[in-house]
């Protein structure tokens, strides 16, 4: 499967969101020694999964190949064990914009006060006529830095530096 995302730093968080439809997802990256793991066991609220991700276009991070497979819950606890992987938990909500929906991934633990807004699209040309909504500061999709496998189990001060650049303050859900 191919998948179109642009990702954005939130520049202010809608008033409403808190009363979105949410869940809680935990990413486990692996290998923990790679910098950059491309394999990633996760939990979706109720939903467990491994997938792989290759980008399609060297340098393109927009435009990836996602490989996944569903896990039983039993699955997902046993891999979870016995993997030492780079951890990340977030709280997705739902946010309709303009007839999209804005994926909000409200960090926790070591990385609160994190936000990140995505998009997907079904075609390369919404993806690339698509306009920044005001709640989002700046597109960094291409930054490699903030990709899940590279913050996993990292905190908010380790890439704070890279975050002060896009002038990015912390954000918390009140």
């Amino acid at each position: 499967m191919i998948e179109l995302e642009k990702t954005y730093l939130a520049k202010k968080i809608p008033e409403n969101l808190k009363s979105c439809v949410f869940k809680e997802i935990i990413d486990v990256y692996i290998p923990k020694s790679s910098e950059h793991p491309k394999l990633r066991l996760r939990k979706s609220g109720d939903k467990f999964e491994l997938t792989k991700k290759d980008l399609v276009n060297e340098g393109d991070a927009s435009h990836q190949e996602e490989q996944t497979i569903i896990l039983t819950e039993a699955e997902f606890n046993d891999l979870n064990q016995q993997l030492d992987g780079k951890k990340v938990r977030k709280i997705r909500y739902f946010y309709d914009y303009n007839g999209r929906t804005a994926e909000f991934d409200v960090f926790q633990d070591d990385l609160a006060g994190l936000v990140v807004v995505e998009f997907e699209f079904a075609t390369l040309n919404e993806k690339d006529g698509f306009q920044m909504p005001d709640f989002c500061l700046i597109d960094i999709t291409q930054e490699v830095f903030i990709a899940g496998g590279m913050i996993g189990g990292k905190t908010y001060k380790d890439i704070e530096d890279n975050l002060e650049k896009f002038e990015y303050h912390k954000l918390f859900l009140e």
